[in-house]
């Protein structure tokens, strides 16, 4: 089914959150599903908008990409309304704009575009009052979609991995936020450091999480993303872990999550 635009979000202005980290593995389409699946059980509308080629937010919510005659892309490069794009998922109350491999060409294209960085700004714009919540899963790179992701959104949140090597290009990141916030967009700022795949059992995820706080202070968020077989395995049944394994840890932390990423929003 698609998306209709009578259904108007329930409460205050919209948050649009890039979850970004140009490292790859660290859990960005993970949390932008499960996050968004979170935020809906707790009454929130979420627009997730998958903006990686890979696509796994879009096969994460069970959308078959074969299936799908356009996405993102023909929004970027053919000037197709978001409206047309918007697809409602299993998950009451997340909606989707789909990704697909035909998205890796927009890099190239979008080169010699007008107004090549804020066009997913201005694609989102139409819509957003009708959501709670959007979300932007970035291409782990710092190319021209993920500038066109940070144009977009009025904060980032940073997944960051429980392991070696955690701040690892964190800084490049942090000097492209500041960059896109001095030429191009700037409301931008960091709505929340989260942690993922941890596992208490080891000291190096401690040591880890230490030195994350120590770095960001009170941007992290409390809640710790466990690293599950439950969360790995959600998303080859197109489910968020809220839905395939509700009473597993990895889903409670998530539900947390929600509450924290609540709160902020009315800072």
């Amino acid at each position: 089914m698609g998306y209709t635009d009578t259904q108007r979000k329930t409460s205050g202005f919209p948050r649009t959150i890039a979850i970004i980290n140009q490292k790859g593995g660290v859990g960005k389409s993970t949390t932008a599903v499960n996050l968004s699946a979170a935020l809906a059980e707790k009454g929130m509308k979420v627009l997730l908008v998958d903006f990686d080629p890979q696509g796994n937010s879009t096969s994460g919510l069970g959308i078959e990409k074969e299936e799908l005659e356009q996405c993102v892309y023909d929004a970027l490069i053919h000037d197709v309304q978001a409206s047309e794009l918007i697809l409602e998922t299993e998950t009451s109350g997340v909606y989707v704009i789909p990704a697909t491999i035909q998205l890796a060409g927009a890099e190239i294209e979008l080169v010699s575009a007008m107004a090549r960085e804020t066009r997913l700004k201005e694609l989102i714009r139409p819509v957003a009052e009708y959501f709670d919540f959007i979300f932007i899963d970035c291409p782990p790179s710092l190319g021209l979609l993920t500038i066109n992701a940070l144009a977009a959104a009025d904060s980032v949140l940073i997944p960051i991995q429980c392991e070696y090597y955690a701040l690892e290009g964190v800084t490049k990141l942090l000097e492209s936020m500041k960059m896109v916030k001095e030429r191009i967009n700037r409301n931008l700022e960091v709505y929340g450091v989260l942690m993922t795949m941890y596992d208490s059992r080891t000291s190096l995820a401690n040591q880890v999480v230490e030195e994350v706080r120590n770095y960001f202070g009170e941007d992290v968020f409390q809640t710790l993303i466990p690293r599950t077989v439950k969360i790995s395995e959600a998303p080859s049944f197109g489910m968020p872990v809220t839905t395939y394994a509700p009473q597993n840890k990895g889903a409670e932390a998530y539900l947390e999550l929600a509450d924290e990423v609540i709160a902020r929003a009315s800072r």
